[in-house]
């Protein structure tokens, strides 16, 4: 007897089976032989250490949005502000102005603050003098007169002092080293009241620095 011819539709249906099963079956033998991240999820194969390195600067490359930068920056100064206020109330050099940083500027200011300054006293004297002047009696507003030509006097005498011994002891401190502008920095800080002087005051009267 002669077989029935088998369709070539059936053939050809049979064989794209068998090769997809085959290609399914090899697929899944590579992907268990590649190691696994042990903290990638099932069936992810770890990444390569180059390909992750990629994607965290791609990540960190991102662009923000003006607004986004904007919002770091005053966070960022809102931050340094308050550093800085609390070096001023406490001395941490580390975040001083630069004005007030270095061992120079630090001896400069002990120099002032160890000791009574005439200018120190200037506003409240300047007070009581202006009060006298206003009372409208020749006396006592040439008594005013007369003492604001004393408190200038004792003010610019005190402050030579004071210059000519900063500047002597900064040169025995710091010999060799730049000591530019320590001593105008000093006579500043000389003409405000000690309680209101940043940094603050961080030796007592008296005490040799």
């Amino acid at each position: 007897m002669r077989a029935d011819p088998v369709p070539l539709g059936f053939v050809f249906r049979s064989r794209a089976k068998d090769e997809k099963a085959t290609v399914a079956a090899s697929a899944q033998v590579s992907d268990s032989k590649q190691p696994r991240d042990p903290q990638a999820k099932k069936g992810r194969p770890t990444p390569k250490r180059s390909e992750a390195q990629s994607q965290r600067r791609s990540v960190a490359s991102t662009p923000v949005t003006r607004k986004d930068a904007a919002k770091r920056q005053r966070e960022a100064r809102r931050v340094q502000l308050e550093k800085q206020r609390q070096a001023l109330a406490g001395g941490d050099e580390r975040y001083l102005p630069a004005r007030d940083r270095g061992p120079v500027r630090k001896f400069a200011r002990d120099h002032v603050d160890s000791r009574f300054n005439v200018a120190e006293f200037f506003l409240p004297m300047a007070v009581i003098i202006l009060a006298l002047s206003l009372v409208k009696v020749a006396s006592l507003q040439n008594i005013a007169l007369l003492l604001w030509l004393v408190v200038i006097v004792l003010i610019v005498l005190d402050s030579i002092l004071s210059a000519v011994r900063l500047r002597k002891r900064l040169g025995e401190r710091f010999a060799g080293q730049n000591t530019k502008g320590a001593v105008a920095y000093a006579l500043m800080r000389s003409l405000q009241m000690r309680r209101l002087r940043l940094p603050k005051p961080q030796v007592k009267r008296g005490e040799r620095p």
